[in-house]
């Protein structure tokens, strides 16, 4: 009876893994939704990002569970192991940077404010273009797999570590009765843009444990 379960099993690991990407292509959507929303204002995009959410949170929850039961049934080993403790590991990098992409989004209200000052708002707009960027690297990667995309990302910091070190300075030369006001929801969009690519370069450290096995991988994971 042993025999017949295992290609059942292995279609399970199968179908773990498409509805892994799944997600990973709804955050992306709404990694788009966050970019526009901060480009154009758009409120009924931002309601939208906001419902989407709660969609990959729902799916976060289902493959989480689906993950604890096949670790409940099947006790696998070696590789087997690694990939559904990567998958649990990466459905929380996912859903955080979900959340991070709706902290943006819900800035929106004060958008304007985010605007005022042209420099750091162009800072802003650049950093979200690296973040969705880097975030769309890390699933190359992943769905690959390619242990090289994801080495090269893993090989230098993300740029928007520099682009946030150029916003953080320029908002405390900001000057004038909005200055504070400014700065305060313009870090708020910079930090969040910034930690999305940090939990991208994450799902690819996991890649490269995944990979390899090798635990010093883990290390890379570090925030």
């Amino acid at each position: 009876m042993a025999g017949p379960l295992r290609p059942a099993y292995a279609a399970e690991l199968d179908q773990l893994r498409l509805q892994v990407e799944l997600m990973a292509v709804r955050v992306d959507e709404n990694l788009e939704r966050m970019r526009t929303v901060l480009a154009t204002g758009d409120e009924v995009l931002a309601g939208q990002a906001i419902a989407a959410d709660d969609e990959i949170d729902a799916m976060s929850v289902s493959l989480t569970e689906r993950c604890y039961d096949l670790l409940a049934r099947e006790q696998p080993v070696a590789g087997d192991l690694r990939f559904i403790v990567s998958v649990l590991r990466v459905l929380g990098e996912f859903e955080r940077i979900g959340d991070l992409a709706l902290r943006v989004v819900k800035v929106t209200p004060d958008l304007a404010l985010v605007q005022r000052n042209a420099s750091t708002y162009d800072l802003v707009l650049a950093m979200a273009d690296t973040a969705v960027e880097r975030y769309r690297e890390a699933m190359r990667a992943w769905s690959g797999p390619s242990i090289a995309v994801a080495e090269r990302m893993l090989a230098d910091p993300p740029p928007t570590r520099h682009l946030e070190e150029r916003l953080t300075a320029e908002l405390l030369a900001l000057q004038g009765s909005e200055a504070a006001a400014t700065a305060i929801r313009t870090l708020v969009v910079g930090r969040s843009l910034e930690r999305i690519a940090d939990h991208a370069g994450i799902i690819a450290a996991r890649l490269l444990f995944l990979a390899t096995g090798d635990p010093d991988r883990l290390a890379q994971e570090v925030r």
